[in-house]
């Protein structure tokens, strides 16, 4: 799966873009799902599911409608942290709504003029951290960074389909970096790749629903070691082959 983070101050625009990249993205058969971070409490309609709901509390929703366009919710009642809702997740491409301390994967800087913006930029633009920015999108611009506004969306998500990236956001310092944000950085000047993330394609490979945990090199390396040394002991084992374990819910 890839993401890409659409970045930017309140009311620049975020939602609205999210909204036609999804489309956008859509139209050309790709599965898209959308992450929305917020300092509010989340929208709970007065429903009976509602009155369910309360701090601490994990309540299910399954709504199985006659014409067969039913739906599911899981409510979490405490805060909860994107990496580790990621692999629950399926679809082609993340559209992340804000989230500016998240260095684990590119980000889009929505610039739309407002009274806010002309007042910060350029300075007030670090806070948007434009070094791990592969656009703009609205009608300020930042130097070095191709830009892009509604009339160019198509474009804007030509770039997504091409560049978007997910790292594991472990910052283990495997790859060199200081952090996964320094990858990313790196990532995005085009000086190295994903692949060179190590806690992605280590000795060990775990995946759920497809999606790719990351581990560190000490986890992979004992993850790897009592699994050998487990399966040691079976007939047929021979070493140095690749050996595939899948675990599937009865």
């Amino acid at each position: 799966m890839q993401a890409i983070g659409i970045i930017g101050f309140s009311n620049s625009g975020k939602t609205t873009l999210i909204s036609r990249l999804s489309e956008c993205l859509e139209a050309r058969g790709l599965k898209v799902a959308i992450a929305k971070h917020t300092h509010h409490e989340l929208d709970k309609p007065d429903t009976d599911t509602a009155l369910l709901m309360s701090p601490r509390r994990t309540v299910i929703g399954l709504s199985n409608t006659k014409d067969g366009k039913g739906e599911a919710m899981i409510h979490w009642g405490h805060p909860c942290f994107l990496r580790d809702m990621v692999p629950l997740l399926d679809a082609d491409i993340l559209l992340v709504e804000g989230g500016k301390a998240i260095g684990w994967l590119p980000r889009i800087l929505c610039l739309r003029t407002t009274p806010e913006l002309l007042t910060a930029l350029p300075e007030g633009c670090k806070a948007l951290r434009p070094e791990l920015a592969l656009a703009t999108y609205g009608d300020n611009t930042l130097s070095g960074l191709p830009s892009f506004t509604a009339e160019d969306l198509d474009a804007l998500a030509d770039l997504i389909v091409e560049r978007a990236f997910l790292l594991p956001g472990l910052d283990c310092g495997a790859c060199g970096e200081g952090d996964c944000a320094g990858l990313t950085r790196r990532i995005v000047a085009g000086e190295r790749t994903p692949a060179d993330c190590v806690a992605s394609r280590g000795a060990v490979e775990v995946t759920l629903n497809g999606q790719v945990i990351g581990l560190n090199p000490f986890t992979a390396q004992m993850l790897s070691g009592g699994i050998r040394g487990m399966l040691g002991a079976l007939k047929g084992m021979a070493p140095g082959g690749e050996v595939v374990i899948k675990l599937k819910d009865r």
